[in-house]
């Protein structure tokens, strides 16, 4: 089963996934997909509010936050990681839940990246909002650094997100019973 998404001009077909007995959601995938990822970057950074710095969650926000940077002649992002590499010191973390993640998740920034944000106007970018899980955590890890929320921004909003009037967004997502059928 698939859903035809047409986003930032472009249509793709998105598989449906099961997560559930009786729900689906649509796999939004930049991974891979140049054209797609350059148009959506495109379209949310002419919708972005003035900024200092973005910053997104490991992994599928990775090409598009990349893109959005270039477009903004910045030359540094920040990326919350799924865990602590080698190289991080002075951590901070916060716990996350994700429809598209089984289990909890802790997201993760460089005591740098902290020291970054701090003072700062920080845009939230993420590729799909859905039950804001991922997005909390990431309003948590700007409020930590002492970063200023000034926008979060995402290419769709997913069932619910699409009704929150606190994100910017291209085009909403349903969520599909286990026949396929837009809920």
């Amino acid at each position: 089963m698939t859903y035809k998404l047409n986003v930032a001009g472009i249509s793709r077909d998105l598989v449906l996934c099961p997560i559930g007995e009786n729900l689906n959601i649509g796999a939004f995938i930049l991974f891979g997909d140049v054209e797609l990822t350059e148009r959506c970057a495109e379209e949310l950074y002419n919708r972005a509010p003035e900024h200092d710095v973005m910053i997104t969650a490991e992994s599928k926000g990775i090409p598009l936050i990349h893109a959005m940077c270039r477009l903004s002649g910045k030359n540094r992002y920040v990326l919350a990681r799924k865990s602590v590499k080698l190289y991080m010191h002075d951590v901070v973390s916060c716990e996350t839940q994700s429809i598209t993640t089984s289990a909890k998740q802790t997201l993760y920034i460089n005591g740098d990246d902290a020291e970054f944000m701090k003072g700062k106007r920080v845009l939230i970018v993420d590729d799909v909002i859905s039950t804001g899980g991922s997005l909390e955590s990431l309003e948590n890890l700007v409020r930590q650094s002492g970063g200023e929320i000034v926008a979060k921004m995402t290419i769709l909003a997913e069932g619910e997100a699409a009704e929150r009037d606190d994100i910017i967004f291209l085009e909403k997502l349903p969520l599909f019973d286990g026949e396929g059928n837009a809920i």
